[in-house]
């Protein structure tokens, strides 16, 4: 076994554009000839688009990218900007008068970090999906859906701590299983290997941290507003082949990785979600695939952690050391 950079998955393309000025930015996985998908949301509150074709009882075998993006439910129209880079490129379901496109989108909670007024738009999707195919563009950090990322939220917006995307991958034989994911939790950061706390929610003088658990515990009455919104969003990229059945099924796998990495994690504030694709055709164990599922999505939480850089006022883990 041995790790690669997730870029090195076959058939995958990813391409990244932020507004850095604003705080929000857009990832996208493009697989041209199309990937069969599955999705699980644990999460209470999603923003999300053509979720449903990735349900088994849908006709749609295969779509054709996946869009990470932060801008909450504004920052859903992006995707129309993949569709038209794809659709110029004749990628896309053959319709007879033209090629449409299938693009799953999933958003995440960034509007108090930057300009809440600037969100990713179609232009900003297709610069994404034009990165993906001419320039692969993908880098762990202050970038893409990881722009304006944050986590620790459970005290406000002033004890966060700054975040961003993060990926990894393995290989066994000739088996690849990757993740990307967009940290944005309400909960607090743990390294899943040592069990560390490596960010969250900060004291007030941002000097160290404390126990967003025990924070809770200590005011059992119900609280309205968890500061809007969070959500961390996922996908676990393989080349074995399998249908969206058993995708979905790696997918909530590859959320144990979440709840080993994330505390609390799936709350009503977060739109957690991970999406499963399968990239080729190796033959390979489905409970397997979804154990290194959430393996690599745990390692993924800590790699898009240590890799933020503070932006916006928020911290990140290096300021701290």
């Amino acid at each position: 076994m041995k790790e690669i950079p997730v870029t090195l998955i076959e058939s995958i393309k990813i391409g990244q554009t932020q507004n850095t000025d604003a705080g929000t930015g857009c990832t996208v996985v493009i697989c041209e000839k199309g990937m069969a998908a599955g999705l699980d949301v644990r999460g209470g509150g999603p923003a999300s688009r053509e979720s449903e074709l990735l349900k088994p009882l849908a006709a749609a075998q295969y779509i054709h990218a996946i869009l990470l993006a932060g801008g909450s439910a504004f920052g859903l129209g992006a995707a129309n900007g993949v569709m038209k880079y794809l659709e110029s490129h004749d990628i896309g379901y053959d319709v007879g008068v033209t090629k449409v496109p299938l693009v799953a989108q999933a958003d995440l909670f960034d509007l108090t970090v930057g300009d809440p007024f600037t969100r990713p738009d179609p232009a900003m999707g297709y610069e994404a999906a034009k990165y993906a195919m001419e320039a692969p563009n993908y880098k762990d950090g202050n970038f893409g859906a990881g722009c304006g990322a944050t986590v620790g939220k459970f005290g406000g917006m002033d004890t966060c701590m700054k975040s961003g995307i993060g990926s990894y991958a393995l290989q066994i034989g000739g088996l690849q299983v990757g993740a990307i994911v967009a940290l944005n939790a309400l909960g607090d950061i743990y390294d899943w290997k040592t069990g560390k706390k490596i960010a969250g929610l900060l004291t007030p003088d941002k000097t160290g941290f404390r126990d967003t658990c025990e924070l809770m515990k200590n005011n059992i009455e119900k609280v309205d507003n968890k500061f809007t919104g969070n959500t961390t969003l996922g996908i676990v990229i393989t080349n074995a082949a399998f249908d969206k059945t058993q995708l979905c099924k790696i997918a909530g796998m590859a959320h144990n990785g979440y709840a080993r990495s994330i505390r609390p994690v799936h709350t009503s504030a977060d739109g957690d979600s991970i999406y499963a694709v399968s990239v080729g055709n190796v033959e390979a164990d489905q409970d397997l695939v979804g154990t290194l599922a959430a393996e690599v999505m745990s390692e993924a939480i800590t790699r898009a952690a240590t890799s933020a850089e503070g932006a916006y006022g928020f911290p990140a883990i290096r300021d701290l050391q």
